[in-house]
């Protein structure tokens, strides 16, 4: 097998030509292109019984997802090449609704999708709490899932938190079945949930892109583009799913509910007088002073700024998060900022929006919570 910095160096040079296509795209290009090279350097180092190529090939599958639903389905898919069960729970407002199961009886997989998990005790409560993977004895468990599912084997339970925007949108749980001699592989598991969040985010920003692009089409029909000031709230990959029934215990834990794929769209009563009179009026148009074509490209050149910056904070949540906390943030991220700058540079360095300096005015309000400071004392903004 090649050593680490041969790896290294293979994906560096692959990351390297993929920054020069379109960044919402950038994910899926870079997985297959990574995936390409990967194998001939393993070569013999693993066969198709391999851990390790057993794990690449489960990845390879979640990141083959193109549909939030899909991508779930192919998580759950493999968590039981790790496991003898595994479910994932939907969280909402504290509650936690089951979705899917696998490796539960004929029975047991439709029972699922309805079963309210109780999460104010034992390996739940504890993942909900702390946004990390928790184990325990099958007492550490909701005994009523128990009693309807049957116990793991080897007496060991494990839930793991499946994290979207830094809230826990689902639990997966996992055991060795309920028959002696199941597996489990907490460590592989762990890594699958893992890779499934990230997946998911990138999923919801190329989303977020494709709808800004054809917000942008129907603007240059109408000619009449509204401003986009803020990126679209990630989509809820659980928004159809409703359970029949929810726990009666109560739920001390408050989870804010991801935002619905579809929202619901509720009547309500016309605002009172003194309501309406205090509502905030709409904000004006930035661009409104400059010719339709000109405010077009800034409005392009601001959210292309704003997505290069997500991209940064997705794949770097570690280094963002020690850098804002010691005020060093542009040393930890140069190499990442300066890639990207140079990449909005190549698509508007020489446009109508050239002199705005959006990726600097992105960095400053969403890298650093609008904190110039946590940058850092040799940061530049242009």
């Amino acid at each position: 097998m090649a050593d680490r910095s041969e790896l290294e160096e293979i994906v560096e040079r692959v990351v390297s030509q993929v920054w020069e296509n379109h960044v919402p795209h950038i994910r899926e290009e870079l997985v297959r292109r990574v995936l390409e090279e990967l194998p001939q350097t393993l070569g013999a180092g693993g066969s198709g019984d391999g851990g390790s190529a057993n794990l690449l090939k489960a990845i390879s599958s979640i990141y083959a997802g193109t549909t939030q639903k899909e991508i779930l389905r192919a998580l759950l898919d493999n968590t039981v090449r790790y496991s003898g069960r595994g479910a994932l729970f939907v969280v909402k407002a504290g509650a936690a609704a089951g979705w899917q199961g696998r490796g539960f009886s004929e029975d047991g997989e439709d029972t699922i999708k309805d079963f309210a998990l109780n999460v104010t005790m034992g390996a739940p409560e504890q993942a909900l709490r702390s946004r990390m993977p928790f184990s325990g004895a099958t007492s550490e468990i909701d005994p009523e899932f128990v009693s309807r599912f049957g116990g793991s084997a080897d007496d060991q339970v494990l839930v793991l938190p499946l994290v979207l925007k830094e809230k826990v949108a689902a639990l997966v749980y996992a055991d060795a079945g309920v028959e002696a001699g199941g597996k489990m592989d907490a460590a592989a598991l762990e890594l699958l949930v893992r890779a499934t969040s990230a997946w998911l985010e990138v999923a919801s920003l190329r989303k977020q892109a494709q709808k800004e692009e054809s917000a942008d089409t129907t603007a240059e029909k109408t000619e009449s583009a509204p401003p986009a000031h803020t990126a679209a709230p990630p989509s809820d990959p659980f928004a159809a799913h409703a359970p029949k029934h929810v726990a009666s215990v109560p739920v001390p834990i408050v989870v804010p509910p991801v935002v619905a794929e579809q929202p619901v769209v509720v009547a309500q009563a016309e605002p009172t007088a003194s309501v309406a009179a205090a509502a905030p009026a709409p904000a004006a148009d930035p661009f409104a002073n400059l010719s339709p074509e000109d405010a077009d490209v800034h409005r392009k050149a601001q959210r292309f700024a704003r997505l290069l910056v997500d991209e940064i904070k997705l794949y770097n949540q570690a280094k963002v998060a020690e850098g804002r906390k010691n005020k060093d943030l542009y040393g930890r991220l140069k190499e990442d900022i300066e890639k990207s700058r140079g990449t909005f540079l190549k698509r508007y360095g020489n446009s109508a929006a050239a002199g705005a300096d959006y990726f600097g005015q992105e960095l400053i309000r969403s890298l650093a919570e609008d904190d110039p400071s946590i940058m850092g004392a040799n940061f530049r903004r242009n």
